[in-house]
């Protein structure tokens, strides 16, 4: 099958850890790859932010990545791309004329409208993913939400316009029916982790860190909306434990970061400023070890269209505390793998945290519970094989419709 993935913003290629780079980033690449694994023939378009980038890069195991001319070959801000879609889109429609895909499946929403241009005269069939809605992140937060006034619209036509939505977890379901986009048009495939790299086993080799009695781990972007604040205030209600959060620019870079600088003055305020370390940016090979080194994994963002960091601790066989939001509904399962609490609300994830802290017999059991549900349920294999059934399903669907027309 030929496959054009379309992310306009987040970049297989790119570096983890910045303001608009995250989990999108790692789907994008780790699906590719497993398609590409496959047999699938899969090209990547994804928006040119550099002069000196070469048009196309050839990524391990079969797939492409094609850089494409849409605004300055500068970063951009992802909310701050909208007005480059169209030349996006026309180079698509061209792309695609010179070479036809199968089907065409857009990440975010600036995508899908890039890829309605680049498809439509064609008549591909079009699947999209959303990774986030507008609906959502305007509710949660209001005037501080950057993303273009265009966008809840533009979401409401694609989803009801494109030949199949791709969701991410069950809660996405009734966010888009709130929008208008009928339930049998959805289908839900979980994003993966790589349980290979992610893993349970015991590190060798290394000297013993002095540390405290207990160790909290949050990891992610270095963004308010990931709820690190939560962690902090609930960490004065925590004794005899650190509180470690890994994300951001590099670690000598960190300190200058707004949210860093906030996330301190927090801390100093709640007594805790000696317990708590911003780690910076962690290179994604050290990142099973410093998982594996904590004795509960924090995730309290406000909320979350899915989260990978919770399937990344379960599976290094670490508990999860996490936020009862979006994908963790479905990715955590509460009083099995892990714990979850009400966001906004320190107090219940200091409580939850004693409790589990107190238990090591209980982490233990969470944590190979853990283990087993990411095998059973969220390795990249297992997302290829219903991502690979949407797009079968959304081809044969297609060709009936195009067999009705004639």
């Amino acid at each position: 099958m030929r496959i054009a993935m379309v992310s306009e913003h987040a970049s297989p290629l790119a570096a983890l850890g910045g303001v608009d780079a995250g989990g999108q980033n790692v789907y994008v690449a780790r699906l590719t790859e497993e398609l590409a694994k496959r047999g699938h023939d899969v090209t990547v378009y994804t928006r040119r932010d550099a002069s000196d980038l070469p048009d196309r890069v050839p990524l391990p195991g079969g797939a492409v990545v094609e850089h494409v001319p849409a605004g300055p070959p500068v970063p951009v801000p992802k909310d701050e791309l909208f007005a480059h879609m169209p030349a996006f889109g026309a180079h698509l429609a061209r792309a695609f004329g010179r070479e036809r895909p199968d089907v065409v499946h857009a990440h975010f929403w600036m995508s899908g409208m890039a890829s309605q241009i680049g498809a439509g005269p064609h008549g591909i069939p079009l699947v999209q993913t959303f990774h986030a809605l507008g609906t959502v992140k305007r509710r949660h937060q209001g005037m501080r939400d950057t993303s273009p006034y265009e966008r809840i619209g533009i979401e409401r036509q694609l989803g009801r316009g494109c030949a199949r939505v791709l969701a991410t977890c069950t809660d996405e379901v009734v966010e888009l029916g709130d929008m208008g986009v009928p339930p049998r048009q959805v289908s839900v495939v979980p994003c993966g982790v790589d349980a290979e790299h992610f893993h349970p086993a015991a590190d060798t080799g290394r000297t013993p860190e002095r540390r405290l009695r207990h160790r909290l781990l949050a990891c992610g972007r270095l963004v308010p909306r990931k709820g690190y604040d939560q962690a902090v205030r609930a960490l004065a209600h925590i004794p005899d434990t650190e509180l470690l959060i890994a994300g951001g620019p590099p670690a000598g870079a960190v300190e200058a970061e707004p949210e860093a600088r906030r996330l301190t003055g927090i801390a100093h305020r709640a007594g805790v400023a000696d317990r708590v370390r911003l780690l910076g940016a962690v290179d994604p090979d050290d990142m099973p070890a410093l998982l594996r080194s904590s004795d509960l994994v924090l995730c309290t963002p406000v909320y979350e269209p899915f989260g990978i960091v919770p399937l990344e601790a379960m599976a290094c066989g670490v508990p999860v505390l996490a936020t009862d939001v979006g994908g963790h509904r479905d990715s955590v399962a509460d009083g099995i793998t892990g714990r979850l609490v009400a966001p906004q609300n320190p107090c219940a994830v200091a409580d939850a945290a004693r409790e589990l802290l107190a238990d090591e017999r209980l982490r233990r059991q969470y944590g190979r519970n853990g283990r087993e549900r990411v095998l059973r349920h969220y390795t990249w294999a297992r997302v290829a094989d219903g991502v690979e059934q949407v797009y079968r399903l959304t081809r044969s669907e297609d060709a009936m419709t195009t067999e009705v027309a004639s």
